[in-house]
Formats: structure tokens, sequence, C-alpha cells
């Protein structure tokens, strides 16, 4: 019969490890309680203004909920992580992280945003901007194969730090085992994002998490693999959206022409200084790539739901 653990709340490493000791035991089918900590490991709080980014320990960014241990989990098996709910806890946060950014040089000051989540379905970023909620796990993962002293960045076929959105509530993750008892592990909570995390950060919050895993023996599969329970965009796919291009034979600069132009328009369209329109765009619009086969020239659009914006 399956049963219900809750993982300690306190409890996290900073280091993807083999050595790492299980925290949990379970049984393919068991389902795991978590409340994760917030990315910074409470070293920000609704109070901290952009000053505090400038002087916290990097060393406790990315505390991770975990290992949990999968009995008969082995190398060349999968493991199937149903996300079963998920909810905020509270406040969270965005910011530019000097450094850190599809436009890290236009944007080089620290800046940062609290927001109180109190209200379960809309994050409030301006009187007339509301961004559902659509709370996903950043990270999400098994011990890498070989991992010593390894950083939580950057993801890699194990899974880790995808920051894949649809990661919610409904979807099934598949990730194959690369080390005996899986040792999975979660952090990095969010409360919404756009595809891409452009500005370096999503709207960061710690979580509430209910997963049930199920152990598929003798499959392999080369990465992380997911299959949602609806349409990607359920909560703004009623309204309509307006995209920008970036266009060359670089992807990268393509996106960050994308978003420049994205940024402007924001910027003029809805009398929105242009680090905030950096930070919205990180929130709700997705980067896609629109087009890869046009002899070199690439095109990569950025997308923006426009019903996140009231009308009069």
């Amino acid at each position: 019969m399956s049963k219900t653990h809750y993982f300690p709340k306190d409890a996290a490493h900073f280091k993807w490890d083999v050595n790492n000791k299980p925290v949990v035991t379970i049984q393919s089918g068991d389902t795991v309680i978590f409340e994760t900590i917030e990315v910074t490991d409470n070293q920000l709080n609704p109070e901290s203004t952009s000053e505090s980014l400038t002087d916290f320990n990097w060393d406790k960014v990315y505390p991770l909920s975990g290992p949990v241990y999968i009995e008969g989990a082995e190398k060349g098996d999968t493991l199937a992580v149903e996300i079963l709910d998920l909810q905020t806890r509270g406040w969270g946060w965005t910011a530019v992280l000097p450094g850190m950014g599809l436009l890290a040089e236009e944007f080089p000051d620290a800046y940062l945003r609290t927001f109180d989540l109190s209200d379960a379905e809309y994050i409030h970023f301006r009187d007339d901007i509301k961004i559902p909620i659509e709370p996903f796990l950043g990270t999400m993962g098994v011990c890498p194969a070989n991992a010593v002293d390894q950083g939580i960045m950057p993801p890699g076929k194990f899974g880790g730090n995808m920051d894949t959105r649809q990661l919610t509530i409904g979807t099934t993750l598949y990730l194959p085992v690369q080390e005996v008892g899986a040792l999975f592990s979660i952090g990095d909570g969010h409360a919404s994002q756009g595809d891409g995390e452009v500005c370096g950060s999503a709207l960061e919050c710690p979580l509430y998490a209910s997963l049930k895993f199920t152990l598929i023996k003798g499959k392999s599969i080369p990465a992380a693999q997911f299959q949602t329970k609806g349409p990607l965009t359920p909560k703004v796919n009623d309204g309509d959206f307006y995209g920008t291009s970036g266009v060359g034979p670089d992807l990268y600069k393509a996106s960050q022409d994308a978003l420049r132009a994205m940024v402007d328009h924001i910027s003029v369209n809805y009398n929105m200084s242009p680090v905030d329109a950096y930070l919205l765009s990180s929130l709700c619009v997705d980067l896609k790539i629109s087009e890869i086969v046009n002899v070199g020239e690439y095109v990569v659009s950025a997308v923006l739901p426009l019903s996140i914006f009231k009308k009069d």
C-alpha cells in the first residue's frame, strides 16, 4: 500500500553529490509532501530592498529539499514524478541580479521588487496589471552520475535547474535515474515565469509541493521529458497576444533582439520604466523559436499575453 511522507521543512543541501545522505526513503507509488525554502535560503524577505541583493551569501543560494531515496531505483531506470499540488507561501520576489539575465549589459544595476501573494490567483504587478499565479519548481532532478560537490546550476540530462514552467499541477516529469536510489531533490519555487526567465529571476517564492513517485523499471530515456494534463497556457489563452521578433544567425542574439523590442514595446505603450518592463517580461513573456531551418537566418519571437492588462 502506498504511503505519504513529510519531508522535514528545514532539511536542505546546496550541491549535487552522491554522498548526500538521503533524508526520506520511499517506495514506488508513494507521495512526498514538501515545504521548499525560498531560493536565497531566506536571505531575502518582504521588506528587503535592492541593496539587499549586493551582500547576500551566494554559497547559500539554491537550497534543495532532498535527497529522496526511491527503493529499487537503479541506473538506467526512469523515475516518474507526478505533480499533485503546488501552493505559494505568502510572498515572493523578482529582481535584476548584476551580471545575470538576457540583457545583462543594458541592465547592470541590482533592482528588487517584492510581492504579497496572499491573493492565490494573481500577482499584482501594478494596479492595472495582474499576472496569473501558476506555481512550479524551477529545480527538480535526480542526482547526476558520479556528482561530487557539483553546483545546482546548470541543469543537465538528470533534470535539475530546468526552469520549465510547464512543470505545474497535473504534469508528470520523467527523469533518467543515474545513481542507485535516484536521490531526488527539488527547490527554486516560482509563482510565475515566462519561457526563458529572461531577466535572470522568476517570481521566486517558497512553495508547498505534493509529489507522487513511480519507478519505471527497464525503461531508459536520454534526458528529462514531461507530459502536461492540458493546455500549456490555460490562464491566458482566452485573450490576445502581442509578439516581437529577433532575426539572425545566432539564436542567443536573436532572443536578445526580440526581448529588447518587447521591453521597448511594454515601456512605451504601458507607461512603465524599462527595468520594470524587463521584470514583467521575465514573469509572463514567452520566448519561442519560430523558425530554425531557413538558411541560417533564425527567428525568435517574444510573446506577451495581453490578458494581464486590465481593460478600461
